[in-house]
């Protein structure tokens, strides 16, 4: 209970919250819609679902300036992959929260004239070029700790085979100078890559959900931009899946990838 509590007094969750009802929304539309619902149904639905797009905005109000903090804090890192990509990110997101306070003020009334078509474009760029830099984030950690897995494994190869020289490099049967021998090599590589992949995203789970979670976000704007078709259905699925790993790291902070 204590726990519930704590989340349910942050501003964050209760967004994260809305967004959730709001792609359970969608994703519920859609499968009225395709099991024949009633007109009336399906409007009430996509009215649910509209609500909570306009509560979602009210809720992001003064975010940008977040993010903003949260780019200068990431500037000090010593990293320089992990600091360009993760300040970039922010960056972008202060932007993308701008233009949804823009959208807010022209949906709420405050300003009829915005052209609300024209900023969601903006936004959703915004909000794309932010998950790509995110992903290129957990693509450039995934590498380093798949070197590091990688290297520790050999050490302990190289110590269990007792310091025999050419122990490890002994190639038979299919070996780099037996002939025909090159895809089978190629293909036990990739294998022995993906399940290194595995072991290094089984043992770092904060790392595993946000891989995930800017996967499953960038079906939003590709398919609000026109670049990638998927689908209402897809579109709810997706973003309902982040929405809960997102409030899950929000209740076990432990599983917030840092920095």
């Amino acid at each position: 209970m204590d726990a519930w509590v704590r989340f349910s007094a942050q501003s964050q969750a209760r967004e994260r919250l809305c967004r959730a009802a709001q792609y359970a929304c969608s994703l519920l539309g859609h499968a009225l819609q395709r099991h024949g619902a009633s007109p009336e149904l399906q409007k009430q639905i996509r009215q649910l679902e509209g609500h909570l797009s306009l509560g979602r905005k009210l809720l992001r109000l003064g975010n940008s300036a977040d993010a903003l903090e949260s780019a200068k804090r990431a500037v000090h890192l010593s990293d320089v992959v992990l600091r360009f990509c993760i300040t970039v990110s922010h960056l972008n997101r202060a932007l993308y929260f701008a233009c949804d306070n823009v959208l807010w003020a022209g949906k709420s009334g405050l300003a009829p004239r915005v052209d609300q078509e024209k900023w969601a474009q903006r936004s959703f760029r915004y909000y794309l070029f932010s998950l790509i830099m995110n992903l290129s984030r957990d693509a450039y950690e995934i590498r380093l700790l798949m070197e590091q897995e990688s290297s520790a494994c050999s050490r302990r190869l190289k110590s269990s085979a007792g310091g025999v020289p050419g122990a490890i490099e002994t190639g038979g049967p299919g070996g780099p100078g037996t002939p025909g021998g090159g895809l089978p090599q190629l293909a036990l590589k990739l294998r022995l890559r993906v399940l290194l992949l595995a072991r290094v995203l089984r043992g770092h789970p904060p790392l595993l959900l946000d891989v995930v979670r800017n996967a499953c976000d960038l079906f939003i704007p590709l398919d609000k931009l026109g670049l990638w078709r998927c689908g209402p259905g897809i579109v709810g699925l997706c973003g309902l899946v982040s929405s809960i790993l997102s409030i899950l790291t929000l209740i076990c902070p432990w599983l917030r990838l840092k920095p």
